[in-house]
């Protein structure tokens, strides 16, 4: 059976700390899965520069020149882990029979990476990576990632729990998702969609390598909160019920104080009036805002402009462009080598 051709995607910002041991271990296992005769010797890494401040990509760069199975694309500006991402995939499907994202702190275990080629082979289209555990996560984030993933569910949100972007997707699977046309892509959500065969293979994720988690809390709320807005109306449905609700209660309330008024039973004051006015009025801010939210997803859809904007791509470079890069760095690595000989008398 012929080799497929494996393309690991690896988005990138501001990874300078980590990005040389990143590189280094992808390569030893890119270049093992090789010589096992598990994929083509054509497959080749691909790290995707999301607009960095640090020296990401003049590592990235200089790699590519070095290392024939190293590849680089270079965004224009900073547009988000998941658009780099997406960049990354769309890239890397024109040349690949599969493509597998990781992130570049490693914290996803690489060693399962020939399981999900095992599983390619036998015919699935996306293959999910799973952890078995978040024994490494701290209690709230444990506890609120688990929350997250049922309320998602009980929205009609199919989500595959505890899987983040460690997954592979065959050349086939990933023409499909190019067809999602949204500006607010939410992976996770938007994968599984696809439909095709599907597998997962479970791991035990490791703690960061080097450098800083690019999620903080903020960003972390922020995502949740896109995940949810992009893939369902249930909170604008919510807002809707809870004003239905108010109002019954209302006219319940409205009859009970006529009621009281004619029996003559009434008392002046002012907390009862207070309370209510501040009760719906959060309300309706509420509302209001969510509802804004909604509306601000369908001003970004309606100006439909690019999700990304590629710098540099050596990915798709000619093969002999690339092979001359890579002969020239082979030269600059040389003589630089010849210039640190000691002299001899």
């Amino acid at each position: 059976m012929k080799q497929p051709v494996l393309t690991i995607v690896v988005p990138c910002y501001n990874e300078e700390e980590v990005l040389p041991i990143t590189i280094d271990t992808l390569h030893v296992l890119l270049k093992r899965m090789i010589s096992e005769e598990l994929i083509s010797d054509e497959s080749k890494l691909l790290f995707v520069d999301d607009g960095s401040r640090d020296q990401t990509w003049t590592i990235i760069h200089k790699e590519s020149l070095r290392n024939e199975n190293v590849r680089g694309l270079k965004l224009s500006g900073n547009v988000g882990h998941q658009n780099a991402l997406l960049a990354g995939l769309f890239s890397a499907k024109e040349t690949s029979d599969c493509v597998l994202s990781i992130d570049a702190d490693l914290q996803d275990d690489i060693t399962v990476i020939p399981q999900f080629i095992e599983q390619f082979n036998k015919g699935c289209d996306i293959v999910y990576g799973v952890r078995k555990k978040r024994d490494c996560d701290t209690f709230f984030k444990r506890n609120t990632a688990e929350y997250y993933y049922k309320f998602m569910n009980k929205m009609g949100v199919n989500l595959v729990y505890n899987h983040a972007d460690f997954r592979l997707m065959s050349k086939r699977a990933l023409m499909e998702l190019e067809k999602f046309d949204e500006v607010n892509m939410f992976l996770r959500g938007i994968v599984p969609l696809i439909g095709f065969k599907t597998s997962s293979v479970f791991y035990d994720r490791k703690e960061r390598l080097a450098g800083e988690t690019k999620y903080p809390l903020k960003k972390m709320l922020y995502f949740a909160f896109d995940g949810i807005t992009s893939f369902s109306v249930t909170p604008i449905r919510f807002v809707l019920l809870t004003g239905l609700i108010s109002f019954f209660v209302s006219l319940l309330f409205g009859v009970y104080f006529l009621a009281l008024k004619f029996i003559g039973n009434t008392e002046t004051g002012w907390t009862s009036l207070i309370t209510s006015i501040w009760l719906i009025g959060g309300l309706q801010l509420i509302g209001i805002g969510l509802i804004g939210e909604y509306i601000g997803k369908i001003y970004k859809e309606s100006k439909r402009r690019p999700k990304y904007i590629v710098e540099t791509d050596s990915n798709n470079f000619p093969k002999t462009l690339q092979l001359k890069n890579t002969q020239r760095a082979k030269d600059e690595s040389y003589n630089l080598n010849l210039r640190k000989l000691p002299e001899t008398n």
